[in-house]
């Protein structure tokens, strides 16, 4: 069983360029709904001396982090135990941080890759040559207040949708780049990570958070959580980040859904149906419309040649009409009868 939990991924405190301390920060995540946060300070780790009172005082817990701040690119690092050094990389080395943090077994993750860079964001735009997308744990496709309306969000999510037709399994997303804890009017996006029950029981919460995020494990939405899950008869479900084999040219069953409940009194929606798009390898492959009345539904389909599939939640927000949330994708392959070709 997994627990779909929201946390916010890049955050600061004035250990960094932030104007807020980790109980600060943790106590406006709390307000916000939130169950926890990556405390990824500019190349630093020493905001995390006091991490244990913090989690104890508020209940939001704090996965350890850190934001390589250079000038080629920003790269995100959880759940280290020690400072990995990022000043020997080279716009064409970046693989010998990534290849530190894996070795304690942490996780590496694009920032705002395309972010506007110097002299308004020194290093911020992405510049790193990546060798082997492989290596790249996620990404960050959405950045800042109202992620879908940015252009530069746009773009990264593109790419990511670029990666993940070139075959890579990359998680997408969302990074509010969290520096200061007074209120905003503008809406904030969350990541949901689904978090293994046994593994929440048996190693805690960040072990727990890390697992889901290295699986894709991911939905990411400003307002309710967006759900997925793709069957066969005969075979096991998959759900968001798994994979699933198929037979080819049988219908699958698909079914979408939205939990309403999910940091509930934390955003409003008008009483209009969300749109759920199902998108894939090959392009759109259906919309259902769901409601607080009917926040589930199923079709079949048939997804020969799809090799990925997501959905995409959009509808009215803040006025506008926009992408309020989508998962990361369900990877499909097709049992071809024996066909070793």
């Amino acid at each position: 069983m997994k627990q779909w939990l929201p946390f916010e991924l890049h955050c600061h405190t004035f250990h960094s360029d932030g104007k807020q301390s980790l109980l600060e920060l943790a106590e406006a995540a709390r307000e916000l709904g939130l169950r926890g946060v990556a405390l990824t300070d500019h190349n630093t780790m020493t905001g995390l001396s006091n991490r244990d009172e913090v989690v104890a005082a508020t209940g939001v817990e704090v996965i350890p982090g850190l934001e390589w701040t250079t000038f080629f690119g920003h790269m995100l690092t959880l759940g280290l135990s020690e400072y990995v050094d990022w000043r020997n990389l080279s716009p064409f080395h970046i693989h010998r941080g990534i290849d530190g943090v894996h070795r304690q077994g942490g996780l590496v993750g694009l920032a705002h890759p395309f972010r506007v860079g110097s002299p308004m964001c020194t290093g911020c735009y992405w510049e790193f040559e990546v060798s082997d997308w492989n290596e790249i744990d996620y990404m960050e496709v959405w950045s800042g207040l109202f992620p879908s309306i940015r252009r530069n969000n746009a773009r990264a999510f593109a790419m990511w949708t670029d990666l993940l037709n070139q075959g890579y399994q990359i998680a997408a997303t969302s990074g509010r780049d969290w520096h200061v804890s007074d209120p905003v009017s503008e809406p904030i996006s969350a990541t949901f990570l689904g978090l293994s029950d046994s593994l929440v029981a048996s190693s805690g919460l960040v072990v727990a958070a890390l697992d889901a995020l290295k699986r894709g494990a991911v939905a990411v939405s400003m307002g309710p959580l967006p759900q997925l899950r793709v069957g066969q008869s005969g075979r096991e479900g998959a759900e968001i980040g798994d994979s699933i084999q198929i037979n080819q040219g049988e219908l699958t069953e698909v079914t979408v859904g939205v939990d309403f409940t999910a940091r509930e009194g934390h955003w409003e929606l008008p009483d209009h149906p969300l749109e759920m798009k199902l998108v894939s390898n090959k392009g759109d492959l259906a919309v259902l419309k769901l409601t607080r009345d009917q926040s589930q539904l199923k079709t079949e389909l048939d997804l020969t040649g799809v090799t990925w599939m997501r959905a995409e939640m959009n509808g009215v927000f803040c006025n506008v009409h926009t992408l309020i949330g989508f998962t990361n994708a369900i990877y499909l392959t097709e049992d071809r009868g024996g066909d070793d070709k």
